[in-house]
């Protein structure tokens, strides 16, 4: 099947340009392997301009629904490769071997979260060592838990499991916590519920089949061995960038997306958007992954006004709108 615009990608940058695509009337398919991207499971969003407060998972439905009901197809899938045919076309080719073509891209495959490299993480994700509150905070109800991470996403995620655990332990690996006033201010009133390890690092995570303890830099208590309930990983996040690479798209020394203003890679017909173009330095956000969705849709409308014919499996551009 073929497609004015392929759109990789189902978070917040994707789907807003999927609501693009569809106003300028490109035939558009959207393929994403994680509905919402991280936006779906973070919980109330209280940033995002129109809403006082919303769910994020509520957000995705609403901007799916929106793209939708503006005639674009939308399917569940990991794709696998991209490439270049001889055609000119775009092939994208998705874990179930499905193949689809376009004369136009954007990846939007945003971020991944970053692990501590330490021993037995691995082996314990999922079971007492993770990444999400909001997916597993609700496991640890009146239990005491411990959260890593100096950044905003770990104090959000300590404000959150406060509703759940009897006890958090904040470990930061610097001196000083990096988070919006706002979320210190309410990690603050949680008074002695939230014990900040300030200079301290996981060295190690022990278990025999299930988590048990944390081994730390520095003892806590008189021990370095902290034992809690269940450890949560918020220490950033990494560039989902192997489709970036089999695309031929140019990235920069940290894996991210290299990119002008418009969306525009080295690539000829090929667009990025949201968080795996490093456009705004670290500041990740749903209203900066929508904009860039918005950016990347109208440059590949654009380009494919003019180079609509490039790609043999179409015909000339759609009379979109202006």
């Amino acid at each position: 099947m073929s497609y004015d615009l392929i759109i990789v990608g189902s978070g917040a940058a994707g789907l807003s340009a999927a609501v693009y695509s569809g106003r300028y009337r490109m035939n558009t398919l959207v393929i994403g392997d994680e509905f919402g991207g991280y936006t779906s499971i973070a919980g109330p969003i209280e940033n995002y301009p129109g809403y006082s407060s919303i769910d994020g998972f509520d957000l995705m439905v609403n901007m799916k629904k929106q793209a939708t009901d503006l005639g674009i197809e939308i399917r569940d899938g990991r794709v696998e490769d991209i490439r270049r045919t001889e055609s000119g076309c775009f092939a994208v080719r998705t874990k179930k071997g499905e193949e689809f073509f376009s004369n136009t891209l954007v990846i939007a495959t945003g971020t991944e979260h970053r692990r501590l490299g330490i021993p037995n993480e691995k082996e314990l994700t999922g079971k007492g060592v993770h990444y999400c509150v909001t997916c597993d905070g609700p496991l640890y109800g009146g239990k005491t838990i411990a959260v890593v991470g100096g950044g905003d996403s770990s104090i959000k995620g300590v404000n959150l499991a406060a509703e759940y655990a009897k006890k958090i332990y904040l470990i930061v690996r610097g001196t000083k916590v990096s988070a919006e006033p706002i979320n210190y201010e309410r990690m603050q009133r949680l008074g002695d519920k939230v014990e900040v390890l300030f200079e301290t690092e996981v060295k190690e995570i022990v278990g025999e089949g299930k988590f048990e303890k944390a081994v730390l830099s520095k003892p806590v208590n008189g021990s370095t061995d902290l034992a809690v309930d269940g450890l949560f990983i918020e220490v950033g996040l990494l560039p989902r960038s192997e489709l970036l690479k089999k695309a031929g798209i140019d990235l920069d020394e940290k894996g991210y997306a290299q990119a002008d203003q418009m969306m525009r890679t080295n690539v000829p017909g090929a667009f990025v958007a949201g968080d795996i173009f490093n456009l705004f330095e670290g500041f990740r956000q749903d209203i900066t992954a929508a904009a860039m969705g918005a950016v990347a849709a109208t440059s590949a409308y654009e380009y494919y006004k003019i180079h609509g014919d490039l790609c043999k499996l179409h015909g000339k551009a759609p009379d979109g709108i202006g």
